[in-house]
């Protein structure tokens, strides 16, 4: 498994993740510890160093992150762990009062989150979602805090847009706070809309990107290319209007494309990925063994600029909006 720094910081992790939305989700073969564990056991044996959950994961708010710890175990100062705060968790963390960038809370969830994971420190501690109302400066103070207390390692954020990243960044060099080295967003080749700002942003302000839904829902792992969803996917019970809405010409040329190396879509959707600079590592979450092994041998493939060109004509780039 290939390491790769986080963005400009020491933080190093594998090239491939663990996304932990799943565990402890209702009827998935994740939901129960047993499930979880097995999972969790493949990726240690894969070789993947990174470990993402949230607060809010689970059929319960908190069960992701308290299967997580449970089954790394003694293996938890091996590995990297990132969790969230941020959405709604449901009371898990106490009343929020739809506050949840304010000092307040974040302290609180942090403590809870550090519970449930039954360790005494947080790796990277990502900032989910934007609070629209809390200052970012009181945001920061309360994360540098962490920081400066040992409960957290280093900071991170999810779904921001390229000002919030741009901003973010100047107001932590202002306030001589921790600056974030991780930016989480949805990025895929169907939803290529992190390239128009989330990467140069990134890449200007020395942040790892760690896209998620790397697969779009399952929609690139071949599975769905002849535009039937198996009976009991995800996809067919769950996002029916995902199979409505998507160009099945588009997944039929990604297979033409895949055959022609000797690869599956799998190993082209992350290769893609990765050759993204500043990509550092890929968020895929599974719920089987055997899914964890096919995602850590998809990141070997390295495309040439000849082969990133051919994927930009069957899945071409978001348009860029003219501002003059």
């Amino acid at each position: 498994m290939e390491m790769r720094r986080m963005g400009k910081s020491g933080l190093t992790v594998s090239t491939v993740g663990l996304g932990g939305n799943n565990f402890g989700r209702k009827g998935s073969a994740t939901e129960s510890y047993e499930g979880t564990k097995a999972v969790i056991d493949a990726a240690l044996d894969a070789g993947i160093t990174l470990f993402d959950t949230a607060d809010m994961y689970g059929m319960e708010a908190g069960l992701s992150e308290t299967l997580v710890g449970r089954a790394l175990g003694s293996n938890r100062d091996k590995v990297v762990i990132a969790t969230k705060f941020g959405l709604d968790a449901r009371g898990a963390n106490g009343a929020d009062f739809n506050a949840r960038g304010s000092r307040r809370y974040i302290i609180n969830a942090a403590e809870a989150s550090l519970r449930r994971l039954g360790t005494d420190y947080i790796d990277l501690y990502i900032y989910h979602s934007p609070d629209p109302l809390t200052p970012i400066e009181e945001t920061l103070s309360a994360l540098d805090d962490l920081v400066r207390s040992g409960k957290v390692r280093y900071i991170g954020h999810s779904n921001m847009s390229g000002w919030q990243i741009a901003h973010f960044d100047h107001v932590a060099r202002e306030l001589g706070t921790e600056r974030f080295v991780s930016a989480q967003n949805n990025f895929s080749l169907l939803d290529r809309r992190a390239e128009l700002e989330v990467l140069p942003a990134s890449t200007q302000f020395g942040l790892g990107v760690l896209p998620y839904y790397p697969l779009a829902n399952g929609l690139l792992t071949g599975k769905y290319t002849d535009g039937i969803a198996p009976d009991g996917s995800r996809l067919d019970v769950a996002k029916p209007q995902l199979m409505e809405s998507t160009d099945f010409d588009q997944l039929k040329k990604l297979r033409a494309f895949a055959q022609e190396r000797g690869l599956t879509e799998l190993e082209v959707a992350f290769s893609f990925l990765l050759a993204s600079h500043p990509v550092t590592s890929i968020i895929a979450g599974v719920t089987k063994p055997e899914q964890v092994y096919a995602n850590a041998r998809s990141a070997s493939w390295v495309p040439t600029a000849e082969d990133m060109a051919e994927l930009d004509t069957i899945f071409p780039p978001a348009p860029k909006i003219a501002l003059f």
